[in-house]
């Protein structure tokens, strides 16, 4: 089978990796001119933790793991309260036990894919134009000239695919709005900076955190809930309008929110990795078409409120490639897509269900609102601190979703794959 797969993220190498050990021939195509060290913190749940198991890459990803202590809340004086460590075997921190850096867990993939005979990277290409999508083939048009011909066509090329946008009606692809917003870059660590998961909870709805990560920088973040028409307007103007556009709005709307703002927004100029996002669920009325299947945020981001991003793109690869494997020689792979999406849509769907209030709850407008949530956070944190009663509210991560067994999968000799 000759697989051509946009995107060399985590859905699109966590793809090849499978689909490499069935004898296909992949091509992943990646439209920045190398792998860039770029991205927040990220973490693997239940199920995808697994896969990695299975695909032997457990040390390498423990390795970049970020060395957060755990997640702890700021208060309008700046001093930290409400603490939640992460402790061995429990889930009861916001922060993870797998907590890594996107752009290391993006590494980590590439590494374990580059140097198979059956996988292929063009980097600075894109999927120009999908030409035919039909029985005998998906024919595409690369960014470098060349034209292809393959048994199918992957878009793991994010939430706003340009796969997905030529090969799917645009009545077919739902977009939700959170009513949110985030920015997301790396700023430089000072000997005041600690390695926890620092919240400051701003009024008006606004958020700041300091992450730390394994590189000696910090992770900085501002996220927003506009709350007027025209705060709305200003926000989607400014994700339009381009970098400066969106500086100035940044400065305008944080420049009293206290805390670390003024730190952050001085270095906003200079961060290379900077990132503007507005919060949006993917849902899509069938995730493939023909030869051209969905994966990953592409097919269903479920947005960072969900902390599942990763996790889904890493199962979804390995249900993919496992009902791939089942195809006989030159079949079409009509009856493994649709395997695929429903074995693992009704997972997708539940993960997607995001409550109505907790978007706001976590953005508390007015200073009542804010105490509210803070005097409840600084109660649990009392609370998980007792193990017995940790472990009694906890939920069983482990258990978020069966994995299919594929026996193109099972050949090592512990049972555990090998490529």
């Amino acid at each position: 089978m000759r697989v051509l797969i946009s995107g060399a993220g985590i859905a699109g190498p966590s793809l090849a990796w499978f689909l490499a050990k069935t004898g296909a021939r992949i091509t992943v195509v990646e439209k920045s001119p190398a792998l860039f060290p770029y991205g927040q913190n990220v973490d693997i749940q239940g199920s995808a933790r697994k896969v990695i198991q299975k695909m032997g890459l457990m040390d390498q990803y423990r390795r970049f793991n970020t060395t957060e202590k755990g997640t702890q809340l700021i208060d309008p004086n700046g001093r930290p309260f409400a603490p939640f460590p992460v402790r061995e075997g429990s889930e009861a921190s916001p922060t993870s036990q797998f907590e890594i850096l996107r752009g290391d867990l993006a590494a980590i993939l590439y590494e374990a894919t580059k140097n198979h005979p059956n996988v292929t990277y063009l980097f600075d290409t894109t999927v120009q134009k999908v030409i035919s999508n039909d029985d005998d083939a998906v024919k595409v048009e690369l960014s470098n000239g060349d034209v292809q011909d393959s048994d199918l066509l992957v878009a793991a090329d994010g939430q706003w695919s340009k796969v997905r946008k030529q090969c799917f009606p645009a009545e077919s692809i739902n977009v939700v709005d959170i009513g949110a917003n985030v920015v997301y870059w790396t700023i430089p660590r000072l000997p005041t900076d600690n390695d926890w998961w620092n919240v400051y909870q701003a009024l008006g709805s606004r958020v700041i955190t300091l992450r730390p990560d394994p590189h000696n920088t910090i992770r900085a973040m501002f996220t927003a809930m506009p709350s007027t028409e025209a705060q709305k307007q200003a926000w989607l103007d400014a994700a339009r309008g381009g970098r400066q556009a969106q500086e100035a709005l940044l400065k305008k709307e944080f420049a009293d929110a206290g805390w670390q703002a003024q730190r952050l927004l001085d270095s906003l100029s200079q961060a290379d990795d900077y990132y503007f996002h507005i919060v949006q669920q993917i849902k899509m009325a069938k995730w493939s078409s023909s030869r051209v299947v969905c994966l990953g945020d592409a097919g269903y981001a479920p947005t960072p409120f969900t902390g599942m991003g990763t996790s889904l793109a890493i199962t979804g690869a390995y249900v993919l490639a496992g009902e791939l494997s089942k195809l006989a020689p030159g079949e079409h792979p009509a009856k493994a897509l649709d395997a695929y999406e429903s074995q693992f849509r009704p997972f997708v769907e539940e993960t997607q269900k995001i409550p109505a209030f907790f978007p706001a709850m976590v953005h508390p407008g007015s200073a009542w609102k804010r105490w509210v949530f803070q005097t409840f956070m600084a109660g649990m944190s009392k609370v998980v601190a007792n193990p017995w009663l940790a472990n009694k509210l906890q939920p069983k991560i482990d258990e978020d979703f069966v994995l299919p067994q594929y026996e193109s999968f099972d050949d090592g000799a512990d049972g555990e794959p090998r490529l």
